[in-house]
């Protein structure tokens, strides 16, 4: 019986994608070095954006057969559709303060009870889910392509600039992430834009190391010398070749990232510096409610506290099954 072996590499899941960048580099040739030196802008940008669309093509297509990747992606849907069409089906008031519904446990009309200002929590969760996974996921990718960029850069210059780059991520690193998360908000007044940037300004560290590594191997294959030979440029080798070829890599760090910012993101929340009032995000919604943990009152906790757990638990499982069907080495800072 014949028998098909399973990927065990990046390079076997995306080669697709390397017969194109092979179709792609035997026509720079033929071009000579002037088509080598033309600016990697739009046509470089077209390339990468094909070459992402055919990795979450064959990813897909292998999580598929991953049933702790389908299972963290559907719960990641669930959850979605619960907090972005959950309000149009469910319509509460979320601005105004009713006293005399302050606390009330959970009952009809009110299935998650409502909190000390009267306002629903059902509600209230769905507009925290928001928040939460809007400010997670656009942190996330953000950090992601943040620490591919400085990591690819680093990696394929070497020598000194790789060492003076490489020194600044060791500095930042050894800074704990939520001291400076703490500080810079409280200078400046969170927002969610705010958060999204602070949140990633914070995050991209550990990825630049990892890029850093791939970029490093990479930058030594035949193809890359092939491009620096006919002098292209810099950013054609760091966009057209080494930064696609480390797609495994960036596809499995940032689910880990936007599990990390939800929990960041909740972290501020708890102690009051998350997103301001009257916008609300699963951590803020543990912190009010855990002045009333004394009374009873475990409709104000247990909810968003296991939102948070099971979004988290989710991408975790996500990043878990790229990385067992990519065949990527992988180790978290």
């Amino acid at each position: 019986m014949t028998s098909v072996r399973r990927p065990s590499s990046v390079s076997g899941v995306l080669r697709p994608l390397r017969a194109q960048a092979s179709r792609g580099r035997h026509a720079t040739a033929e071009g000579g070095p002037g088509q080598a030196d033309a600016p990697a802008g739009r046509s470089a940008g077209r390339s990468l954006a094909r070459r992402l669309i055919a990795a979450a093509r064959a990813t897909a297509v292998i999580c598929g057969r991953n049933r702790m990747a389908v299972a963290g992606a559907l719960t990641v849907a669930a959850v979605a559709a619960f907090c972005f069409i959950g309000p149009l089906l469910y319509h509460t008031d979320q601005q105004h303060v009713n006293l005399a519904l302050a606390n009330l446990s959970p009952r009809a009309g009110h299935p998650l009870g409502t909190d000390g200002d009267g306002v629903d929590q059902l509600g209230r969760l769905m507009a925290g889910g928001q928040v939460s996974l809007v400010v997670g996921i656009s942190a996330g990718l953000l950090a992601t392509v943040l620490g591919t960029a400085w990591g690819a850069v680093a990696g394929y210059l070497g020598g000194i600039a790789d060492a003076v780059m490489m020194r600044l991520v060791d500095a930042a690193l050894a800074i704990p992430a939520l001291f400076l998360l703490l500080m810079i908000t409280a200078i400046f007044r969170p927002s969610t834009w705010a958060l999204i940037l602070v949140i990633a300004g914070t995050s991209w560290l550990g990825t630049s190391r990892l890029v850093r590594g791939s970029a490093l191997t990479l930058r030594t294959r035949e193809y890359v010398q092939a491009v620096r030979v006919m002098r292209g440029g810099g950013v054609r080798v760091v966009v057209r070749h080494i930064m696609p070829n480390t797609l495994g890599t960036i596809m499995v760090n940032v689910t880990f990232q936007i599990a990390d910012a939800i929990v960041l993101l909740a972290t501020l929340g708890y102690l009051g510096l998350g997103v301001q009032p009257p916008s609300v995000d699963w951590g803020s919604m543990i912190g009010a409610g855990i002045l009333y943990i004394h009374d009873g009152d475990w409709w104000l906790i247990y909810p968003p506290g296991l939102a948070i757990a099971l979004v988290v638990i989710a991408f975790n499982f996500i990043g878990d099954g790229l990385r067992d069907s990519l065949g990527v080495r992988w180790q978290r800072h």
